[in-house]
């Protein structure tokens, strides 16, 4: 009988570790080396989802949609994606953006996980960007949840003029928000990560840069280059990724994204998925049935659904 509850005490004990949540597991994330890490400077890796763009799935960001794919997809992290462009983007109509955004970064950091404010852009905004940033820090620089992507998929920039964006767009959070993590974008929809290695940001702490995949698309070649960078020193986060084609469209590419996610999973690289949305389209992870504000059932799900709900549940134990 001792045997028996000195058992039971074990299993509550390891469920209680493996419920604390991720930021008052974690808390202050830091970057040392190529590494993100904790407040106590051991390695950390985030898994989670990215929302598609606000103005064209407004009806996801709500704080019960994010408190679902707290509670059942175990997410570490959400990443919600400001569109800034597209009709009713946030330059054009920034009050139905930050209706979007808020209930999605004050949802984060009441759940206790991390949520990455997206400028999800192709273009540069230089401006805009340090404004809309400056005014996220003041907010909510306070809080270790915070995460900055200051530029999703630059297309056309070369590295240089993205240096220079982002000099002046990480000046303007660091003037209220001296430590938490800001992601950068490389050239080229952020696959061109080998100028970056060859070519940091100087003069910046906690800044990490980003990388995007899909897998049917981008394959050895790609993750060759990853590793090549990290392998420089450079810190990598993947902020956007899934298992099908870069159009997000067309059938999964299981063995290949497989191999990226051992990759991922070998390098210790945090890892948000795409996207959180209801398109017909491979990457849109739920279909039309699905309500607004979670609850989801397995027939809500698309394939790339149900297998990265599956991969987060299975990896952030």
């Amino acid at each position: 009988m001792k045997r028996i509850l000195l058992a039971a005490i074990g299993v509550l004990v390891a469920c209680q570790i493996y419920a604390v949540s991720p930021v008052k597991r974690w808390g202050q994330l830091q970057v040392k080396g190529s590494q993100l890490c904790n407040q106590a400077g051991e390695p950390v890796v985030l898994r989670g989802v990215s929302y598609g763009w606000h103005n064209l799935w407004p009806r996801f960001y709500n704080a019960k949609s994010l408190k679902w794919l707290v509670k059942d997809w175990n997410v570490s992290v959400v990443r919600a994606a400001m569109g800034i462009q597209i009709d009713n983007n946030y330059l054009d109509n920034p009050e139905l953006a930050m209706k979007c955004m808020t209930p999605i970064i004050e949802g984060a950091i009441k759940n206790n996980i991390y949520v990455i404010i997206d400028w999800h852009a192709h273009k540069m905004h230089t401006q805009a960007a340090a404004d809309f940033f400056g005014k996220m820090a003041q907010k909510y620089g306070k809080y270790p949840n915070v995460i900055y992507e200051l530029y999703n998929e630059p297309v056309e920039d070369s590295w240089d003029s993205l240096k220079e964006y982002a000099q002046t767009v990480i000046r303007a959070i660091r003037q209220h928000d001296p430590d938490n993590i800001i992601l950068m974008g490389c050239p080229h929809w952020d696959q061109d990560i080998h100028l970056v290695a060859a070519s940091p940001l100087q003069g910046v702490s906690n800044v990490m840069y980003t990388l995007h995949f899909y897998a049917a698309t981008h394959k050895e070649y790609l993750r060759q280059r990853m590793a090549e960078a990290i392998d420089t020193g450079l810190p990598v986060f993947v902020s956007e990724c899934a298992g099908m084609e870069a159009s997000g469209d067309g059938p999964l590419n299981m063995e290949e994204w497989q191999k990226w996610i051992d990759l991922m999973e070998s390098k210790k690289i945090s890892w948000v998925n795409w996207s959180i949305s209801d398109k017909k389209e491979t990457c849109s992870m739920l279909l039309p049935s699905a309500s607004s504000t979670g609850k989801w059932k397995d027939t809500d799900l698309n394939e790339s659904g149900k297998l990265v709900r599956k991969f987060i549940r299975q990896y952030n134990r």
